[in-house]
Order: C-alpha cells, then structure tokens, then sequence
C-alpha cells in the first residue's frame, strides 16, 4: 500500500480497521482536555471498561458472601486463576496445562530458576542478552551468587557488533555452540525492551537444547504483542508479566509457562506451597507436598483475586479477537507509523534514527540525533504519551487494540511542530 501523511488519508485507514470498535472499549487519558495519543502499551497498557464490572463482581462477592466466596461465588476465588489458563494459552502458544498465573515477574523468575538452573561443576553457564532488562540482570546475579559462583564467571553476555543497533542471530547460535556443554541456561528477553528487537525464539530455543541447556525466556514485551508458539519451540519455561499489552493494570499478576515434560513430576527442584497442592488434598492438610500435575504446581500461595479479576477481563479480548487480527493490524499501524517519521524527518533540519530491526512487534524505537529531552517534554505536555530512554531515544508502541492511524497522524504534526520550536 501507498502511504500518504495525510489526515484524510489515515482516516480512511481507520474506517477499514477490522478491530476499530476496540478503541472504544478503552478510557483514555486527557491532557489539555484532549484524549492524548496513547505511546506507552510497552509500559502500562490502557484500562478496558470491561475491568470495572469483573473487579465489582469479585468486591460484592465480598461484600455478600465473605468466605463463603471462595466456593459459592459466581466465579468461585479458590479455582479463580483457572479461567485464565485457556485465553492464555492461545496468546501464549501453549496447552493448557503449561500456564498458570501468579506472583510478579521477577518473582516467578526466580522460581522458575529454582527448578531449571541446577548449575554443576562443569555446567553452570549462562547465556543472556548485553543490557538485559536490569531486573533480569539482577536476579541472574543473584541466582549464580546464590550457587556459590561469580557471575563474571558464569553469566555470558551476548553483545551487538560494533557500531550495530542490533542482535545478530548468527552471533547467539555461534555462541551457543561455542559455549557448548559448559552451558547450563539461556533466558532472553523475547523482545528487548530499549531497542524493541524480537529476537528468532524458535532458533535460539532449538540450539540452546541442542547443546544440552535449559531455554527460558523472558517475555514482558512479547505476550499480546508477538506470535509465540512456546510448546512447539519446546521451550523449557517462561514468564512474562501482564500490565503491558495484556491491559491487566499497574504491578499486576505475572504469568508462567512450563513445558508439559515436566508437569506431573514430584521430584523436580521446586519451591513449594499449599496451592500448588493436589486440589482433592489440598485442605485435608497433609504433611507432604502432592503436586498438581500442570503449571499450578509452581504456585505457593492462593491467588490474589481481585488482581486476577483484571486479567481475565482484558483476556475476554484477547480472546474475541485472537492474536492473528491483532498482529495484522499490529504490521499495518506500525509501518504507517514508520512512514509517518521518515516523512517528517524529510521536512526538518534534525535526524530520526529508526534502531529498532525488522524483526519487531508493536515498538519503534528512535534515536532523536540532534534533539534532547526537551522534545519529549513539548510532546508530553502536547498530549503525546510516549516513553524516554537514556541516552536520547523516544519508545513509541501503537498497541492495536487501541491506537489509530488518525493518531500516527497527529503525532507526526506534533512532533515536527516540536522540532521546529526547539530551533528557534
């Protein structure tokens, strides 16, 4: 298609949007009593309407039955987290069994690496991305002190090439290989979060295995955004949280995903509590831990419910919609969106550099060569909510759900009327 940057042309995008509706299901924010531009899904997805009637229900529940709500509520709180297994499997490319819902993100990393970092003395590596998502650098740091090694010695950082914005597949399969059977562990980031690059997870999955490694990934930045197919890459377990595409609310529940081969087994390094307890025993008290034989079983502690209540609802739409139409729309917007900055860039002194790679989701990362912090100020306080990161890059994430062409549109104007007053 032949993109023009006009208003009449986006909108016209917008009156064939298959998924247009959708913004309507979603409060926007005003600044200056305008509905701003919405940048930040990568971040804090915008709240559904829908959100409101699924937290009253669990509150009157409450309110009318106490306890009791735990078996006689409409949706019944003690099995609550199980309405979300299936929506989110299909986001998730997964069975049912291999999802669960619990803790937050970091947490349940740490969880998932009591049961699949089991370093020896002669395997005990791991292989992650330069400048991973600092609450990933941490926990892997903390993980390898708390084995007694050093993570200089034993956390490999896979960098870009000089001068390159980029990951090379190429170079994470080589180091793979060369790390070889010293390597116990690979956990990436699907997506990075700075440059917005999604990274080959079939292939990587495929050599880490091959050389005899567990394979995980980190997938803050990939669930509702990219297509994942985590049972038949045979990846080993993931976790990703869900206020960001998934539309689920500040600091919300985090999701897991463990392949099939190692439900069901009691023997599994783990740390263990009552929810993740046979449902049959759970509440006879028994003095010794019987697994559930899916995901549930990595659950410590009964769910909180009032902050699974926002999940399922944005999951209800999730499943009305399904990821091929939201990735398709996702392709279109984003181009549109890419067109929108090389255009402007055309008609202004100062110069965009696009970082993130074709291989990308809904983020388009911009270095602003030539324009400071002040840019994304003018563009705050002009109704654009979109993201900064050191040293001088701008995050713009369309999510689909919500965003529209008209505001790829607008933006464009506001960001070369920024420009044009920083010049002056």
């Amino acid at each position: 298609m032949q993109f023009l940057n006009t208003l009449d042309f986006a909108k016209q995008l917008d009156a064939t949007d298959a998924l247009k509706k959708y913004r309507e299901e979603f409060h926007f924010p005003k600044i200056n009593g305008e509905q701003v531009i919405y940048f930040t899904g990568n971040s804090l997805g915008l709240q559904p309407k829908r959100t409101q009637k699924y937290v009253d229900e669990v509150m009157s529940d409450w309110k009318e039955l106490a306890v009791e709500g735990h078996f006689y509520s409409k949706k019944p709180w003690w099995d609550y987290h199980e309405l979300l297994a299936a929506p989110l499997a299909k986001v998730v490319g997964a069975q049912k069994a291999e999802v669960s819902v619990m803790n937050a993100l970091t947490v349940n990393l740490h969880f998932l690496l009591v049961s699949f970092y089991i370093p020896t003395k002669k395997r005990y590596k791991i292989i992650c991305e330069e400048k991973a998502f600092p609450s990933d650098q941490y926990m892997l740091q903390s993980q390898v002190r708390f084995h007694g090694l050093r993570p200089e010695d034993a956390i490999i950082e896979i960098k870009k090439r000089d001068g390159e914005q980029m990951w090379r597949t190429e170079d994470v399969l080589s180091k793979i290989k060369d790390v070889g059977d010293e390597l116990a562990l690979v956990l990436i980031g699907g997506v990075n979060y700075y440059n917005g690059q999604v990274f080959d997870m079939e292939a990587i999955t495929k050599a880490g295995k091959s050389v005899g490694a567990m394979v995980g990934w980190d997938l803050a930045h990939a669930v509702g955004n990219v297509a994942l197919k985590l049972h038949d890459w045979q990846v080993d377990f993931a976790a990703w949280c869900s206020y960001k595409y998934m539309n689920s609310g500040p600091g919300n529940v985090s999701g897991i995903y463990v392949n099939q081969k190692y439900l069901g087994k009691k023997d599994i390094p783990r740390f263990e509590g009552w929810w993740g307890n046979k449902k049959e025993t759970r509440f006879l008290m028994q003095p010794e831990f019987d697994p559930l034989e899916n995901a549930d079983a990595w659950q410590v502690s009964n769910p909180p419910v009032l902050s699974l209540a926002p999940y399922l609802a944005s999951l209800e739409m999730f499943e009305e919609v399904g990821m091929e139409a939201l990735i398709k729309k996702r392709n279109h917007i984003v181009a549109y969106l890419e067109f929108i900055l090389r255009e402007i860039d055309k008609e202004v002194s100062s110069t965009f550099e696009i970082i993130t790679p074709a291989e990308r989701g809904c983020q388009l990362s911009v270095f602003l060569h030539g324009q400071g912090k002040e840019l994304f100020k003018y563009l705050m306080k002009n109704g654009v909510i979109t993201d900064w990161r050191e040293p001088n890059v701008i995050r713009l994430a369309p999510a689909p759900f919500y965003c529209s062409f008209e505001d790829m549109y607008r933006f464009g104007q506001i960001l070369k009327e920024g420009i044009l007053s920083n010049e002056q």
